[in-house]
Order: C-alpha cells, then structure tokens, then sequence
C-alpha cells in the first residue's frame, strides 16, 4: 500500500487495466445513489474563496471539515440545505459550539480529495469527515490507487495534526461495472476504518439511493428530504466523535479515534 501516494486523475491505473470496466463505468452516471463525473476542481487562486475555507473565517470554534464530492457540496441545492448545513443546525440544537464546514467539490476523485487537503484543512478542523471515492468508482479507476489515495488523506490529516478526529464514509460503485470491483471498492472504507481504528459511517446514502422519492431528477443526488435522512446517517457516527473529543479532552493521536 503506498499510502500518501495520490494517483493522478487520469492515470489511474485501472483505466487501462480494465477496459470493460472503464467503458461500463462512462454508462453509470445515472446510476443511483452515486455522486456526478464531473472534472475534479482544481485549487483556486489565493485571491478566490476555497470551499470550506476562506468563505467560513475561524471564530474560535473547533471545526467539523466535510471533504466530499457532489453529495457532500449538496449539488442541485441551496447550500443551507446540503447535509453539513443541517449538521450545523442538530450541533447547534445539542448545544455543542462547534463548525460544520463544507468542503465538497462535484466530481471531484480520491486523487482530487488527496491534493486538495493541505491548503483545505486548518488548524481549527478537529473533525475531519472524509466522504470520497464514489466518482473513482463511476470511472472505473484502479481501486488500489483509490485505497492508497484515502489511506493518503487519512496519513496527511494525522501529520498535519495527530490530535485530528477522523471520520470514513463508506463508499458503492455501480453494479455494472463488476461484481469483483464493486466488491473491491465497498471494502476499502471498512478495511482502513478496522486498521486505523476510525469511526465509519457505512453508507452515507443509506435509505436515500435509489428511492426516486428521495433524490433529485438526475436520480443520484437527495433532493430536500433526502438529505436530512443524510444528514441522520451522518449526525449518528459524528456526534459520538464530538461528544467524546469535549468530554475526555483527549485531543487525538493515531489511536484515540
């Protein structure tokens, strides 16, 4: 495992690997439950505002940082409604003085994610939620760069700072890409969560994807009401993580996730 290492985007190893895969891959962006395939967003200027960054200045508050794709921007929605917004609102209401910080880019990679970390994550964030991978799985990119990618994130995250909390967002791809590399990229999320001992949401779109009900035209993002039973899937693993990091005071290290 070359963990650390970020595959580029377009490099991957699997899209030359797995032709059949890839070509499958390029049909499932309507695929249920999935975030888009956009291009991944490259770092805006200084001058400009990064998401989750310079549009939500500090204020003494610790922070919860959301690195995620379209489900985690809230694509299709107001941005007071996309699931870190509601998690403000269920921290709030707890009485617990934290910031929800949304940091989701549309379709952007683990490689993405990866790159994106070092001039996203602030000293504030003590939380870090990592929900990536999905759009990695739609194009059919070699699942091991993927693993090594979010095992990158998490290594970065702890270097930067091994008082971070740390939180897994497991991931799906679409069944028509194979039974074998669906299985591959489902397991990664769980396989580093049991590692590194770190809290895992198992699937963030649990009772949300593929119920028409829930989600947006397009038939992959939650409309409104698919996005507060997000924002439960997601409340249900982070608040322990706050809940514990205020009570114990312990501020982190590798082993205190």
């Amino acid at each position: 495992m070359a963990g650390g290492c970020g595959a580029p985007d377009g490099g991957a190893r699997g899209a030359a690997s797995r032709p059949a895969d890839a070509a499958a891959a390029r049909t499932a962006r309507t695929a249920p439950g999935l975030a888009s395939a956009d291009r991944s967003a490259a770092p805006p200027p200084a001058s400009q505002s990064a998401p989750g960054r310079l549009s939500q200045p500090a204020d003494g508050r610790p922070a919860i940082l959301f690195l995620g794709t379209s489900l985690t921007a809230g694509l299709g929605l107001d941005p007071d409604q996309a699931y870190p917004a509601l998690i403000q609102r269920k921290l709030d209401s707890a009485g617990l003085r934290w910031r929800a910080v949304n940091g989701g880019v549309s379709g952007e990679t683990s490689a993405g994610a990866l790159r994106r970390l070092d001039w996203i994550l602030q000293p504030d964030v003590k939380v870090l939620v990592v929900e990536t991978g999905a759009n990695d799985g739609l194009r059919g990119l070699d699942a091991d760069s993927t693993r090594a990618n979010i095992d990158g994130i998490v290594r970065a995250a702890r270097a930067r700072d091994p008082a971070i909390r740390i939180v897994l967002a497991g991931m799906e791809a679409p069944p028509n890409v194979g039974a074998g590399y669906t299985a591959r990229i489902r397991a990664i999320n769980p396989e580093l969560a049991r590692r590194e001992r770190i809290p895992l949401i198992p699937f963030i779109l649990a009772g949300v994807g593929g119920v028409d009900t829930l989600n947006q035209a397009d038939g992959i993002h939650p409309n409104v009401r698919g996005e507060r039973i997000v924002a439960d899937n997601v409340w249900r693993v982070v608040e322990p993580v706050v809940r514990a990091y205020e009570r114990t005071g312990v501020r982190g290290g590798s082993s205190g996730q």
